[in-house]
């Protein structure tokens, strides 16, 4: 309060003219709201991104088995792969993951798996091979041989070499044979191996279905009429 001209007591008020102007801020038992700041939406913002890169949990369904590897959207198809590696055996490079319409993307081993659309849960399917099972071919090998020493060299054929035996052997003891339909008598049996022979493994198909052999059911049947096969 001030003492005005007139000697009296006046309030915070300042006239002027015919104008009152109130000298204090108004007073009010609301509290106020302030804006969110732009650290506010920043932290929102990460809060959303995340989400995205949370957590998830895949189920690889492989040789009639199900692995469960935990990842997340900041790891790429190069760590997932090693983490599939680690349950299976199966090297990154042998491996060849299947799922719905992104097949073709986990060829790109250097992709996040927060590129893909994928659901916090998934299963997928992996074909692939490990090292101990594949028979490795003469002719595949690129040794380097010394000159001197070509007089010295024996060629020992695929079948019989003490490696592939030693692999033979404990495949045999350890494998479990389920029989779809039993032996016809007389039958001769074909054995037939998966990757490269039924199914490609290194092409960018996306399901099982696309990845099988042009005309694999037909060659299948027409050679079931003189042999029993074996997968």
């Amino acid at each position: 309060m001030f003492y005005g001209k007139s000697g009296k007591v006046e309030s915070n008020f300042v006239r002027r003219g015919a104008k009152v102007i109130d000298m204090e801020p108004p007073h009010t038992s609301e509290s106020v709201v302030p804006s969110p700041s732009a650290t506010d939406v920043a932290c929102s913002s990460l809060m959303a991104v995340e989400d995205e890169v949370a957590a998830m949990t895949l189920t690889v369904k492989w040789s009639r088995k199900e692995y469960i590897v935990r990842v997340c959207g900041y790891d790429s198809v190069a760590e997932l792969k090693r983490g599939i590696c680690e349950l299976t055996n199966v090297l990154p490079k042998r491996q060849k993951l299947l799922y719905p319409k992104l097949a073709n993307k986990f060829g790109d081993d250097s992709l996040m798996l927060s590129q893909f659309n994928l659901k916090p849960s998934i299963k997928m399917t992996m074909i692939g091979t490990v090292e101990d099972d594949i028979i490795i071919d003469q002719l595949d090998l690129h040794e380097i041989v010394d000159d001197f020493e070509l007089g010295q060299v024996e060629i020992v054929d695929v079948q019989d070499k003490d490696v592939n035996k030693q692999k033979l052997r404990r495949r045999i003891s350890q494998y479990k044979i389920k029989h779809r339909n039993p032996c016809r008598e007389g039958k001769k049996l074909l054995v037939l191996d998966i990757d490269y022979t039924l199914f490609d493994h290194r092409s960018p198909a996306e399901s099982p279905l696309e990845l099988m052999r042009p005309y694999l059911h037909e060659f299948l049947s027409f050679v079931y009429a003189e042999y029993d096969i074996i997968i």
